[in-house]
């Protein structure tokens, strides 16, 4: 019964396709999904209607699947030379900001309570140093004193770091 719709259902996946050769497949592969759903024992009310859609939904099918095999050779794509990672996300210049950051946060954490509280409220806060004051209780002066001696610990940690011996401009003795 389904034999008599095969011309037809050939020109009608040609004109799908524009390749003969395809046709016949997609054609031959209804067939054969039309004809295991019907020995599945599953009832086939419209046997022209399910051959259509079953082509139709192939096409489709292979459409989709031409689509996403369509991509450059992998051999032809190179990668420009400034499409590296920002130098923050290499890991070597991880590693070194997260050292620097252990010692300079190190160096903080040594400073006495007192002092490193002031510090830490006026250079990471960023708070005046009149409200330190007000908020420790002590004079603004004070509040100077500690911000420069936890400066000084810095700049002293950021000479290390740099290799100049601990004092600025020049090697350690």
């Amino acid at each position: 019964m389904l034999e008599r719709f095969y011309r037809e259902l050939l020109n009608f996946l040609n004109r799908q396709v524009h390749d003969r050769d395809t046709a016949a497949d997609l054609a031959q592969e209804s067939y054969a999904r039309v004809l295991a759903a019907q020995h599945a024992g599953r009832p086939v009310l419209d046997a022209r209607a399910l051959l259509y859609r079953t082509a139709k939904n192939l096409v489709i099918d292979r459409h989709r699947r031409a689509e996403f095999r369509r991509h450059e050779s992998l051999d032809t794509v190179t990668e420009p030379e400034d499409q590296h990672a920002p130098a923050y996300l290499q890991p070597e210049e991880a590693l070194a900001s997260y050292q620097t950051v252990s010692a300079y946060a190190q160096v903080i954490e040594n400073l006495p309570a007192r002092c490193r509280e002031a510090f830490v409220l006026h250079i990471i806060d960023g708070l005046p140093q009149a409200e330190i004051a007000r908020r420790m209780g002590i004079s603004v002066s004070m509040v100077e004193k500690h911000v420069v001696r936890g400066t000084l610990a810095c700049r002293r940690c950021e000479y290390v770091l740099n290799g100049t011996g601990g004092r600025p401009g020049g090697k350690g003795r």
